[in-house]
């Protein structure tokens, strides 16, 4: 089979991977011979793509040997989901307020796998057609909310997550030694700096978002080019970004007000 082949049916198994749960939000739970027929294929095909999804909890069998229905995976899925769509929600006004008096971008990132995501980004007055990060992985170890979320984890985690340090600029940490200093610093004064590390040009402050019970779940940032962001602006950034950070973390159920 051609390369293009493969490509063709891995999306053909996908989609009708999807159209099984789909079939099984809307009737509950059914049996492979249901399955092929609302999807026209063989008993076979459907039992393949049946078992794969339930060799990763999507679906399980029901007490009644050879029925389906919707698996626990689905409820990690969709808990995921649902608690960054509630940190988005719970930090979007703070977010607004912090890009609103500093000038510059603020953007909310979370850990993933072993880079940052980012979640959400709110441009202030002073970033002309900003960059949008939204949905962009970045490097952990060349940003600030990488730093921060570095400093949420344990040394067995970061040990985990740390591969080969690549090189973006002159100045971007590349040794693992330096970096565990690096967010050793981070954890001990609640916030990360980030200055020409990803590229020449930026500047990047980062403080920790916490859940209610105090673990690094989130990094909010502000970042604009290094040419106004200044060591000494970023000195008079850092307490607004700090209390912003806390702001998000109490709304989120962290300490008490």
């Amino acid at each position: 089979m051609s390369n293009a082949g493969e490509v063709n049916g891995g999306v053909q198994s996908v989609d009708r991977a999807l159209t099984i749960l789909e079939v099984l939000a809307r009737i509950g739970e059914a049996g492979v011979t249901e399955v092929a027929a609302e999807l026209g294929v063989h008993k076979s095909t459907a039992f393949r793509l049946v078992t794969t999804l339930e060799a990763h909890r999507l679906v399980e069998q029901t007490a009644e040997r050879g029925k389906y229905r919707l698996g626990v995976g689905i409820l990690r899925l969709a808990g995921a989901t649902t608690a960054r769509l509630d940190l988005v929600q719970e930090a979007r006004p703070v977010c607004r307020q912090l890009a609103a008096d500093t000038g510059e971008t603020v953007n909310i990132a979370v850990l993933s796998e072993s880079s940052a995501l980012y979640l959400d980004q709110v441009a202030g007055s002073s970033a002309l057609q900003p960059h949008n990060w939204v949905g962009q992985h970045i490097p952990l170890h060349a940003t600030s909310n990488g730093k921060v979320l570095l400093s949420g984890l344990d040394d067995a985690a970061l040990d985990g997550v740390l591969g080969g340090l690549s090189r973006y600029t002159a100045v971007t940490i590349t040794q693992k030694s330096r970096l565990r200093e690096e967010v050793k610093l981070v954890r001990e004064q609640g916030y990360a700096v980030a200055v020409d590390e990803l590229e020449v040009g930026l500047t990047a402050a980062a403080a920790p978002i916490r859940n209610a019970h105090g673990d690094v779940i989130a990094s909010l940032s502000v970042s604009g080019p290094t040419f106004r962001l200044t060591s000494e602006r970023v000195e008079g950034v850092i307490p607004l970004l700090v209390d912003a950070a806390l702001e998000v973390s109490h709304r989120l159920g962290w300490g008490h007000r």
